[in-house]
């Protein structure tokens, strides 16, 4: 690798762009330019694009783009006294190159359906987000929103938040979530581009860009991702690692010594390195010029940049990942890169060098007309394409849930074969739904029959074979989503391995984004495989999860109700906790009741208030009844309380709630295969539990639902002590 001079013998962009003219810094080994394919007209016309602008912007006015990418940031963060400059700073010529040479956007309509992807993986440098989204010309990041930099209220948070910032693709800041979610995004394109593409017509066309940086490829979920990606051979994914040895603790060889380069290779990458990534634009030029004409993988770019370049003392250090510069170590930066202007002042030149506006809605008019021409031509298939990125459910959607019998009696399975059931009479009506499981699909049950697998040379396919890799499903799931295009995501695997994956559950909550988890063996009735397969808390630890539903349906129309739920929920993900074991169909229980997250199955004495009031979930609720059912026989008012998701009981009125649970009945029994933590809101202090407060066992199920006290007798007791 190329040394990097000592921050203190720095030289402006300017000069070392003209010492390195003519020389190429991009390295591309034998074995590797042998796998290249020729450039497709698609990619000539990105390169003609990028020589184009690089060509009308004279170099002088692109180092001053250059440097105000840097300056923002650094005046943001100075502003705000708290953030991280080092990879603006870093990352500035990338950028540039990037979204003034490469990229298709248009800034008044963030939202255009074929505009290239951005994500900034290394979410930390925020600012770089928000000072490129200003400098492209989106209205939303004005120059007061970029010195309101991490305060109350602000569009520019700490971290890029896509529910806050037009144009932000996607929320990031847990490292390697993004790639991850890149890889979503990636395939998204590549599967809708197989479904609606034609020979003669082209209305899907557009690349996913990344910038990740050292600790984005130490986190696991990168590399878990990373494989997916080099396996479905994602071509429009390009990922720009910022190769700057430095993170928080100090330099990067204390604890990662690794050729990323090798591994991503092996992964099935193309890769590239950029040895020079401070000051030769065209090296960079030159990468992506080729990552593009390398459409049968994705492509990692290495772009080993200097952290805070231009910064005379902190520059190469962590003194700079993480705090403001400080006031003298800002001028001294300003005197070092020549920048004689005010904090938050952009030049002119630099301002109109860098606005997609004009660009944009010239992208846009041209992708619009030919879609207009596609319509002519494919009226049906142009139909179903726009219904599906309108991002509205299709009409009539809600009967195919409805024409399922699930009568007492009739169909009664385990309600992992209701999902099932669910997802393939919503597969034909929904053409949005796509997803698959972690290496579970006979178990989890989540095939849907009439497609087959979404692979490299079956990308129009809607299965999903995620292999053993929960957190980069569910990160990947998420980027599905996040493509903006009306696909509806579920991912499967067992409860208890959400383990593996909380993290992607929970950006899925906090970007608003539909996913739907399909979380199947949800309690101690799996059986044999015993307290390691068990789940005990995960029921609690995903109520206590903002904007998370968590359905736990007891029969065959509740899951159906759960279904109808996650596939309206647009911006609330869905958990469903579904059973192993075989449930049987209640006459109480409805989608319209599911709809309100706790309704009452059963009143001995309707109209009158109960005595005892029962509560339950999921496999534990037809036992439930039989006992409240019980105890009336005995000469007791009950009634019996399906809690199948607390989140939409808590969205009911006051006098619903009431209703449904008197105040004045203290005399309350929770039963659920759980953990007992949270029942104390509905079950009151004079309340009893039938729960699960330790860890399970290996058995069959029945024997531990018996040994655990799920058993109609035991609640029954249980509830005569009330």
């Amino acid at each position: 690798m190329v040394a990097t001079a000592a921050p203190s013998a720095m030289i402006t962009p300017v000069a070392a762009a003209q010492l390195r003219s003519s020389r190429v810094s991009v390295r591309v080994p034998l074995r590797q330019s042998r796998t290249l394919r020729a450039v497709s007209n698609r990619s000539a016309r990105a390169v003609v694009k990028c020589q184009s602008v690089a060509a009308e912007v004279d170099q002088t006015t692109v180092d001053k783009c250059i440097n105000a990418i840097r300056f923002l940031s650094i005046d943001g963060v100075e502003k705000a006294n708290s953030g991280h400059p080092g990879l603006p700073m870093g990352c500035a010529p990338m950028s540039y190159v990037l979204w003034n040479e490469t990229m298709k956007f248009n800034p008044k309509n963030p939202k255009w359906f074929n505009r290239d992807r951005f994500v900034l993986s290394a979410g930390h440098g925020s600012m770089l987000q928000y000072s490129l989204l200003h400098l492209a010309g989106f209205p939303n990041v004005t120059t007061e929103d970029l010195m309101s930099f991490r305060q109350w209220g602000s569009c520019t948070p700490g971290h890029p938040e896509n529910f806050i910032t037009p144009g932000v693709e996607v929320t990031t800041g847990p490292l390697g979530q993004g790639i991850a979610n890149a890889v979503g995004l990636a395939a998204a394109e590549a599967h809708l581009a197989a479904r609606y593409n034609k020979e003669d017509a082209t209305i899907v066309d557009h690349y996913t860009y990344v910038i990740l940086g050292d600790g984005c490829t130490q986190e696991g979920i990168s590399n878990e991702a990373a494989s997916l990606a080099g396996h479905w051979g994602l071509g429009k994914l390009i990922a720009l690692y910022d190769d700057n040895k430095i993170t928080i603790d100090g330099h990067t060889d204390i604890s990662f010594t690794e050729d990323v380069m090798k591994r991503y290779e092996a992964l099935g990458w193309h890769v590239i390195h950029v040895e020079d990534g401070n000051t030769d634009l065209d090296a960079i030029r030159k990468a992506i010029e080729e990552a593009k004409s390398v459409t049968d993988k994705p492509t990692m770019i290495k772009v080993s940049t200097l952290i805070g370049y231009g910064s005379p003392n902190k520059a190469n250090s962590h003194a700079v990942h993480g705090a403001a510069l400080g006031t003298d170590e800002v001028a001294a930066t300003r005197e070092n890169l020549k920048w004689d202007y005010e904090p938050f002042v952009v030049p002119e030149e630099a301002k109109a060098a860098f606005d997609h506006t004009e660009r944009g809605a010239a992208e846009e008019a041209e992708w619009e007309a030919a879609l207009a021409d596609y319509t002519s031509k494919y009226p049906e298939e142009a139909a179903e394409f726009k219904q599906l990125i309108s991002g509205e459910l299709p009409e009539g959607w809600m009967e195919a849930i409805e024409s399922v019998d699930y009568s007492p009696g009739n169909n009664e399975k385990a309600s992992r074969i209701h999902s099932q059931t669910m997802l393939n009479v919503l597969a034909p009506v929904l053409p949005g739904l796509i997803g698959g499981s972690a290496d579970l699909a006979p178990s989890n049950m989540t095939l849907m029959k009439m497609f087959g697998d979404f692979q490299k040379t079956s990308y129009g396919e809607r299965n999903v074979r995620f292999g053993v890799r929960e957190h980069a499903m569910g990160a990947i799931a998420n980027g599905l989503g996040l493509h903006s295009s009306g696909l509806i995501a579920y991912c499967a695997t067992f409860f208890i391995f959400t383990d593996y994956m909380r993290s992607a559950m929970r950006m899925a909550a906090l970007s608003e984004i539909g996913t739907i988890f399909v979380m199947t063996h949800d309690s101690i009735g799996l059986g044999e495989d015993g307290p390691t397969h068990q789940p005990i808390e995960h029921l609690a630890s995903f109520r206590a999860m903002p904007n998370m539903y968590m359905m736990r349906p007891g029969d065959g129309k509740e899951t159906a109700g759960a279904y109808a739920v996650a596939v309206e929920s647009r911006k609330t993900p869905t958990t469903l906790a579904l059973s192993r074991q075989n449930l049987v169909n209640m006459e109480g229980t409805s989608i319209e009741g599911v709809k309100k997250g706790g309704y009452t199955i059963y009143e001995s004495n309707p109209g009158e208030t109960p005595d005892v009031i029962f509560l339950a979930t999921g496999s534990e609720l037809n036992m439930t009844l039989k006992a409240a059912e019980a105890l009336a026989a005995e000469g007791k008012k009950t009634s019996c309380v399906s809690m199948v998701c607390w989140e939409l009981f808590e969205d009911q009125s006051d006098e619903y709630k009431e209703s449904v649970l008197p105040a004045a009945v203290t005399a309350r029994i929770g039963v659920e295969a759980g953990s007992s933590f949270g029942w104390e809101k509905y079950i009151g202090a004079a309340g009893k539990m039938v729960s699960v407060d330790r860890f399970g066992a290996s058995a069959p199920g029945p024997k531990l639902y018996e040994e655990f006290g799920f058993t109609t007798e035991n609640i029954l007791a249980v509830a005569k002590t009330l």
